[in-house]
């Protein structure tokens, strides 16, 4: 086989080559085996060289290929990396509102409470009051009634011991004159 650069200047130069005025017959054409066997060789070599190029061309669509499958991977394990942070951003949310939720339901029932038992406290200080202000002035009483009777008996005792001394006195005196 001829070369491919050597191929497109013979057919330029057959081309320039003013053609012959008559018309011979064509030579007999001997057949080389050496000349068989090199353009075979070329032909094999172009298809080798041809092979190679396939060969590369699949190797770099391969290479695109991977790094696609690697971009898309990469995508997608953001896309999940981002999903799961959404979701579990949206689960804490959800937890702190479900827990203020609680801490206010807690807190209103510790201020219910507290303010039952104020005024549960209130109430047993408002009657220990009235009772002790009862049990006071039912001393006062007591002792007020203990004292005029006391005082009466004082003030009986008195005036008995001045009518006997005053008769003592008086019989004294009625001896005495």
């Amino acid at each position: 086989m001829v070369n491919q650069k050597e191929k497109p200047e013979k057919e330029a130069k057959q081309t320039e080559e003013p053609a012959p005025a008559e018309e011979a017959p064509p030579p007999e054409q001997v057949k080389d085996p050496l000349a068989e066997l090199l353009e075979r060789a070329q032909t094999a070599y172009a298809a080798y060289t041809d092979a190679q190029k396939e060969v590369a061309k699949g190797y770099k669509e391969q290479q695109q290929q991977l790094q696609r499958a690697y971009k898309k991977a990469e995508k997608e394990a953001n896309d999940a990396y981002e999903k799961a942070i959404e979701e579990s951003l949206r689960a804490r949310e959800k937890a702190e509102e479900k827990t203020e939720g609680t801490y206010e339901k807690a807190k209103e029932k510790a201020l219910e409470l507290y303010q039952e038992s104020l005024k549960q406290a209130t109430e047993s200080r408002r009657k220990a009051v009235e009772q002790s202000m009862e049990a006071y002035q039912e001393n006062v009483k007591e002792s007020l009634k203990a004292r005029r009777e006391k005082t009466e008996r004082a003030w009986r005792t008195s005036r008995e011991s001045d009518v006997k001394a005053w008769t003592t006195f008086q019989g004294e005196k009625a001896e005495s004159t």
